[in-house]
């Protein structure tokens, strides 16, 4: 039985292809991981590697398709082109076989032979046909000990979502030719600690073997994207961002904790009073940007109606004299029910008024939905997020610095003070002053 194959894990391809050694030079062993005891092996010889197809319970099925990029090859005479690896974003960009001067028909070249049949394979209509389809396990070479070749990173499971031909030029003499390029959108893996098992490959080529029971070994997100095609591809993107994002759950207290008793409290005591509730948001706007130590100067409130999305105004100062600059802080404030979501059409109102050099804050009594958190990473948004739980550290925080932990004496302290004026300035106008 082989091991696992783990995302972003370099493995040792060594010409002799031996499966017995579990590590060579400090690397795993390619040949070890992926070694089926009674099956030829697999290999990484070309850019696409096509395993060969089986008879299953099911019908014919290729068990997967190897694909290894080469890096260093990029730009040459005989790859002309550059595969676009984009991890992070669940993409990559992957050129066929076709090169200048072959006289045979671009798609009937090996490797995009390979490819287009897979491409089918990955259009299927029903579960039962994307259960047969092969899994495309990606690979690119990367040097190691001064030598381009030899070692190869693990990219992940994909799916092809695209495939066109299109004209490319290069070759000795510098011409032009029909070549193919794939849009794979490369899965998820979190569910499985971003490893995939080999036996998986291996149960999918066995003859035996139906293609439901080889799904039971997939991934998850492979076993998803079998269930519900390629509308399931935007939340099965492989998306490094969502490391960042906080699950709605830990954005509350536990219901029934002190915590949330406290949370509730202030939902109820600002419920119907928008405007109350604007100032207390731009005070804990400042707490917050203050204490990750900036320099936080707190504005105005707008006025009741036409905010356009900002309901207070603020300055971030960086630097002193010449060398020193300024920034607009737009704030947004929603008092809410506890279990209530903020979407990511929410967040975008405040983006929307934002210019060049302006950051935005959002400050809730709810929390923020998963996709509008990894909408706003992904997107590079300049918003600070104060979510339920945020909120309550920064009020507690207040309350036993200054008034003796009382919760309801610092909210109506905050309320009661001169500083936060109501006005229909211009956010610019912050920076005048």
């Amino acid at each position: 039985m082989g091991g696992t194959l783990r995302m972003g894990q370099v493995y040792r391809y060594a010409s002799g292809k031996d499966q017995t050694a579990p590590e060579l030079g400090g690397y795993p062993n390619f040949h070890y991981v992926t070694h089926s005891p009674g099956m030829k092996r697999a290999l990484l010889e070309r850019g696409i590697n096509g395993m060969a197809k089986v008879s299953a319970p099911d019908g014919v099925r290729r068990p997967a398709v190897f694909i290894r990029s080469s890096p260093w090859k990029a730009g040459t005479e005989q790859t002309p082109w550059h595969d676009v690896f984009d991890l992070n974003n669940g993409h990559v960009r992957y050129f066929g076989d076709h090169k200048a001067g072959m006289t045979v028909a671009p798609g009937t070249t090996t490797g995009n032979a390979t490819l287009l049949d897979a491409f089918a394979g990955h259009q299927g209509r029903t579960p039962e046909d994307r259960a047969t389809a092969a899994p495309l396990l990606l690979f690119r070479s990367v040097p190691r000990n001064g030598q381009p070749k030899g070692h190869v990173e693990f990219c992940g499971v994909g799916v092809i979502e695209r495939a066109e031909r299109l004209v490319q030029w290069g070759g000795r003499e510098h011409t032009t030719f029909v070549n193919y390029v794939y849009d794979i959108a490369v899965l998820d893996l979190t569910a499985e600690n971003e490893e995939v098992r080999w036996e998986w490959i291996e149960a999918r080529r066995g003859e035996g073997v139906s293609d439901a029971a080889s799904l039971d070994l997939a991934p998850k997100a492979w076993r998803e994207w079998v269930k519900h095609g390629h509308s399931a591809l935007p939340r099965l993107r492989r998306r490094v961002a969502r490391a960042k994002v906080s699950k709605v759950r830990d954005q509350r207290p536990e219901p029934g904790s002190a915590e949330y008793a406290d949370l509730e409290l202030i939902y109820k005591y600002f419920d119907g009073r928008k405007h109350d509730f604007e100032a207390l948001a731009s005070t804990v706007a400042a707490r917050v940007l203050r204490g990750s130590g900036y320099s936080y100067v707190e504005g105005w409130l707008t006025r009741r109606s036409g905010d356009g999305g900002a309901d207070f105004v603020g300055r971030i100062d960086l630097g002193s004299g010449l060398a020193g600059t300024s920034l607009v802080v737009l704030g947004q404030a929603k008092c809410v029910k506890l279990d209530s979501l903020v979407s990511a059409e929410q967040i975008a109102r405040v983006v929307a008024r934002l210019r060049r050099g302006w950051i935005g804050v959002y400050v809730t009594t709810g929390a923020y939905s998963e996709p509008a958190q990894a909408e706003m990473i992904e997107d590079q948004y300049p918003v600070v997020l104060v979510n339920g739980r945020d909120l309550l550290r920064e009020l507690r925080g207040m309350a036993r610095d200054d008034h003796g932990g009382n919760l309801t004496s610092c909210i109506e302290h905050i309320l009661a003070s001169e500083d936060t004026v109501v006005t229909n300035r211009r956010p610019e106008e912050i920076l005048l002053e």
